[in-house]
């Protein structure tokens, strides 16, 4: 099906609710005129942040550039004098304040006299505020479904500090008549309790005084599932015996928090029916910007139990200082905004809601939904070629039934043909390679990423026990995701957003064309190695991790790999690894040994001096440090301040060169930081990642160049006439050989170089980095050849391309190290595996 058959498809069945035909512009004219910025990049990760309109920071721009904002906090403070004494600018300031609280409680239908809202530093510190200020007891109950975002558990601290007991709970629909005999459609089914041994008050407050807080986002970041907002009424009108959780709570009363965070993005809490009493919202979840700004919506009478401890200069009316007395202000907003509010982003905030007034929240609701559903109905097809499913979509048993309210989140993990997960890492990789940004991982969603992908406690203890963190790259541990992949639509995605991806998924995970793909040499592999004269083409030494490298005819090797490669490395002043992939001006140092001299020359267009680093042990050298890199701890010297200088003056940024102690014991495992990431890790090593030779193939590039060619170019009359081509050094290799036939390294064991021999640990992972070229004095970044190398040379999350080495040297070798020496031209005799 072509992609106009395909567009009409999905219009014939979602075209009703898809692209705002009743707006002053369709999808397609907003994309257009207020999105350029995305022509070459398919953003699905709205949940994590939506996009701000540039139309919307014109309208911001000139409205900074225009007008005067004073600090509004001024006119609270002069408020009892004279209007004369107010400044002009503060005034105009407080009223834009005032203006922008009530298109808050507008978004929500909320009454002003029955809610107020207060500006926070985001929707996390809303929840904060909730937290500390609720009137906790040893009586009370903090209950919260399973999904809820990790800023919601993070008031369980206050709670079980207080004394209270904390319940996670699982909500789902239930038609049985509660104990009281009234119908309560949802089924509470709780967890254990949670309670810390705290010493309970000495005076018990009566029970008429207890007070519950219940906790559920109106939309779950994880799933998509938009919870029933009934649950506000359930809780609010109902006692715990009602609900049938009296066996885990006492009575009390009942108040809700709604984490809209997400939700209120597509579909906002209408207040007058649902009347929570208390609402977070995020902003640049609404609309782009402004970031750090947020808001809590607080029914009047919810704000008065609300016990404040800290005060600051907007928050009190008078104060002195070397008695214990304060006089604090009335108002709620007065009360809880500690400090100046962020009136300029308070400012911007109209400028968003404009846009989505314009839109409606209905009509984005429908447009973002009918996306969601698209995808997730194409996913549920796709299929490998033994029938098998490819996609497992996480969310409510029932998840394509119409009586589950979805919002526009998608969430999934990835199959083999064996059954077997894809690590959501590589989806990701994958995706940006494709120019797809997605997110992937829990989600700061502990309770929704173990619900839904059937995490025992014994499962998340044994992965906190392997190292596994939050964000960190173990996505599979015991054969089961840690977490999962997800898209997510916003109020500006369109079909073709939505197309791309699943094209995405179904070419790079569906097809089988996945894995290593040798050519036509398979067959010669499986063999054995064929007569072929290989031949050692060059060598090429980094003396400076991550910086320009020297070739050079001949080269001794040492029990470390080639003398001084990747011996020195350069780290910011907090003490982190800097490479190209952070610092990539990295590229334009150059470097050069002269062995003769005992002399490391280092160059930089950016220094007109050129350095000279002495060989010469103890010469130069500051004093010794101990260096973690890659779970590895490595004895190290520093150098003096000049070249210290030097190296900061040329990357642009403040450094510090290290040089390993080659003559200390090898390296130590560091046991407190995980597993280390270096494969070769019973060699000696210096500063390289995983091992102490990079073998490249030169008939491997050009096969790579002949891809890139046919795959990216438009070819004419058998020309290519793309500029894409690669040779060996993009790939920072030591040892680049010829002869033979494309990956013919593959299937190497054991390579013998003169007489020195060499044991391969397998392919080189490759990462973004060889996506990066210098050209005319500029790093440019791009998708190749990663993105190529994805199609044919793809195992298991790994992008392979060339092989890692180790030296086999003997005891006697490496006594006599200068008797060791690699020399261009030498043959290369491999070992089949």
């Amino acid at each position: 099906m072509d992609s106009a058959a395909a567009k009409q498809e999905f219009l014939n069945e979602f075209g009703e609710h898809y692209g705002y035909p009743n707006a002053p512009k369709t999808i397609d004219q907003i994309r257009a005129t207020e999105f350029n910025r995305l022509q070459d990049l398919v953003y699905l990760d709205h949940a994590g942040a939506t996009l701000y309109s540039e139309l919307q920071m014109e309208s911001v721009f000139a409205d900074l550039t225009t007008n005067v904002y004073g600090n509004p906090l001024e006119v609270l403070n002069l408020k009892f004098l004279i209007l004369d004494s107010q400044s002009d600018t503060s005034s105009a300031t407080l009223e834009i304040v005032k203006d922008a609280r009530q298109q808050v409680l507008d978004y929500c239908n909320a009454s002003p006299k029955d809610y107020k809202c207060i500006f926070t530093f985001g929707a996390t510190a809303a929840l904060k505020l909730v937290g500390e200020a609720f009137p906790w007891s040893c009586d009370s109950t903090f209950m919260y479904t399973m999904e809820n975002h990790n800023s919601v558990l993070g008031i369980r601290e206050y709670a079980l500090g207080q004394g209270a007991v904390s319940i996670a709970v699982d909500i789902e629909e239930n038609e049985t008549p509660g104990v009281s005999g009234e119908n309560i459609t949802m089924k509470i089914s709780p967890h254990q309790v949670q309670r810390r041994k705290v010493a309970r008050l000495l005076e018990e407050e009566p029970a008429g005084h207890v007070y519950n807080l219940f906790a559920f986002p109106s939309e779950c970041n994880f799933s998509g599932l938009r919870f029933d907002l009934d649950l506000v009424k359930i809780f609010k009108e109902h006692s715990s015996r009602d609900l049938g959780i009296s066996s885990v709570c006492k009575n009390g009363q009942w108040m809700v928090l709604i984490d809209a965070a997400k939700g209120c993005a597509t579909m906002p809490p209408d207040l007058s029916k649902y009347p929570a009493d208390f609402v977070t919202i995020s902003f640049y979840k609404l609309f782009g910007y402004p970031t750090g700004l947020g808001a809590l919506i607080v029914r009047n009478d919810a704000a008065k139990l609300l016990k404040k401890t800290y005060f600051s200069g907007g928050t009190v009316a008078a104060s002195i200082a070397d008695i214990d007395f304060i006089k604090r202000r009335e108002g709620i907003e007065e009360l809880f905004e500690d400090g100046t509010v962020s009136f300029l982003s308070i400012a911007s905030v109209r400028h968003g809601f404009k846009i989505l007034r314009s839109l409606t929240a209905s009509a984005i609701s429908r447009h973002t939904k009918s996306l969601a559903l698209y995808t997730r109905k194409r996913l549920l097809a796709l299929r490998h070629s033994n029938g098998s499913n490819v996609c497992i979509l996480y969310g409510p048993r029932s998840l394509m039934e119409l009586s589950y309210e979805m919002g526009p989140i998608v969430s999934f993990n990835l199959k083999r043909p064996d059954g077997s997960w894809y690590g959501y890492r590589e989806v990701e990789k994958l995706a940006s390679l494709s120019g797809i940004q997605l997110r992937t991982g829990c989600f700061c969603n502990p309770g929704a990423c173990a619900k839904y992908l059937g995490l025992s406690h014994l499962d998340l203890l044994s992965n906190t026990e392997a190292g596994h963190v939050c964000w960190d790259d173990h996505d599979i541990i015991n054969g089961k995701p840690t977490g999962a992949v997800r898209v997510s639509f916003g109020y500006m995605s369109t079909y073709e957003d939505a197309k791309k991806f699943l094209d995405f998924v179904a070419s790079s995970f569906a097809s089988s064309q996945n894995g290593i793909d040798h050519g036509n040499q398979l067959e010669g592999i499986e063999k054995g190695i064929p007569d072929t004269d290989y031949h050692l083409k060059s060598i090429t030494i980094y003396p400076i991790k991550s910086c320009g490298g020297f070739c050079s005819r001949s080269w001794p090797l040492s029990k470390n790999g080639l003398k001084h490669d990747r011996e020195w490395i350069l780290t910011s002043l907090s003490g982190e690894i800097l490479t190209q992939k952070k610092v990539p001006e990295m590229c334009f140092i150059s470097t050069f040994i002269d062995l003769s001299q005992g002399v490391l020359f280092v160059e930089s267009p950016r220094c007109k001096e050129r350095l000279q680093i002495r060989l010469d042990s103890g010469v130069n050298h500051g004093a010794m440090e101990e260096l973690v890199l890659y779970g590895q701890r490595y004895k190290v010297y520093n150098y003096s301040k000049e070249t210290n200088v030097w190296f900061s003056e040329a990357i642009g940024k403040p450094c510090t060169l290290f040089r390993y102690s080659s003559t200390e014991h090898d390296f130590m495992l560091n046991k407190t930081n995980g597993v280390a990431t270096c494969r070769d890790t019973k060699s000696v090593l210096n500063f390289p990642n995983e091992a102490q030779f990079l073998l490249i193939s030169e008939e491997s590039v050009s096969d790579l160049n002949r891809r890139l060619c046919s795959a990216r170019s438009d070819v004419q009359k058998g020309k290519c006439v793309t500029t894409m081509q690669v040779d060996a050094s993009r790939f920072r290799p030591n040892l680049v050989i010829s002869g033979g036939r494309p990956y013919d390294e593959d299937g190497w064991r054991i390579i013998r170089i003169g007489n020195k021999y060499f044991r391969s640990l397998g392919g080189c992972n490759r990462c973004q980095m060889i996506n990066f070229a210098q050209n005319a004095g500029q790093v440019q970044k791009s998708n190749e050849p990663l993105a190529t190398l994805a199609l044919y040379r793809r195992v298991k999350g790994k992008i392979l391309f060339g092989i890692l080495l180790k030296y086999e040297s003997s005891d006697e070798e490496q006594q006599h190290d200068d008797d060791s020496w690699l020399h261009i031209g030498q043959h290369v005799h491999p070992e089949p595996i």
